[in-house]
């Protein structure tokens, strides 16, 4: 498992795929942050935090994640490794982590770099260090298990056909269901009264919990159920090969 987690992890960075979607999460978070004028410019905000990351990364990740997950299995069954694949000495689960803790490193490899945000606001407050920086951090963790999601899904979405652009379509799909449209459900008039409990079963209002800088164990456990799901029906995908 560990030897394909390493040739994925190789994959993406033996090629410009890895460095784009480093570099492309960094500056579009950048532009937006620094140098774009409006809401999400932190110079033009007046105040010292980082909050607009945090709700642009989000939409950022929802189509740079099925970027780099279309091809984990899409691009296997196209080329026609995946019976080779299939027939080392691993289980199916196996390979699927394989393939999810190599698409979640790579987007820890972009989250890191973005810390440089965070110390920058920190230095630029007045006085320096004056930000909240409990919410700070407990954003940064719920934007990573948010992103854990959309690659579970991604994985999923890959194995179900052998096309990468249909699997990105799936994927961005899913993902965008997940992350606004529970919400966007709660607010029709005829779930008035359940409105709660529909949001709660979206990616934003964990998140939005997160971000609190409270770390909810039901929220917790909210992601690692969903990217539970999402694995689970990637294998029972892969193993419909044997029916």
């Amino acid at each position: 498992m560990f030897a394909l987690y390493k040739k994925e992890i190789g994959s993406f960075f033996s090629t410009i795929t890895g460095y784009i979607v480093i570099c492309v999460f960094l500056v579009a978070n950048g532009l937006f942050m620094w140098a774009f004028p409006g809401e999400f410019n932190v110079l033009d905000n007046g105040y010292s935090n980082i909050d607009s990351l945090f709700i642009i990364a989000p939409w950022i990740f929802l189509f740079l994640v099925p970027a780099v997950t279309m091809r984990l299995f899409s691009d296997e069954k196209k080329s026609g490794t995946i019976e080779l694949l299939l027939t080392r000495p691993l289980k199916d689960l196996d390979i699927i982590l394989a393939k999810y803790f190599a698409g979640l490193t790579l987007v820890l490899f972009s989250l890191i770099p973005a810390l440089v945000y965070f110390f920058s606001v920190y230095m630029l407050g007045n006085p320096v260090g004056n930000i909240d920086t409990g919410g700070t951090w407990g954003s940064f963790i719920g934007l990573f298990f948010l992103a854990g999601v959309y690659v579970s899904i991604g994985i999923f979405s890959s194995s179900l056909t052998n096309n990468q652009i249909i699997a990105f379509i799936i994927a961005a799909i899913i993902s965008f269901f997940f992350y606004i449209g529970f919400e966007s459900i709660s607010s029709l008039e005829v779930f008035k009264g359940m409105d709660n409990l529909i949001m709660s079963f979206g990616i934003n209002a964990h998140y939005k919990s997160m971000s609190k800088g409270v770390i909810d164990s039901r929220d917790l456990i909210y992601f690692v159920s969903i990217i539970s799901v999402f694995v689970l029906l990637s294998k029972i995908v892969l193993e419909s090969r044997k029916w």
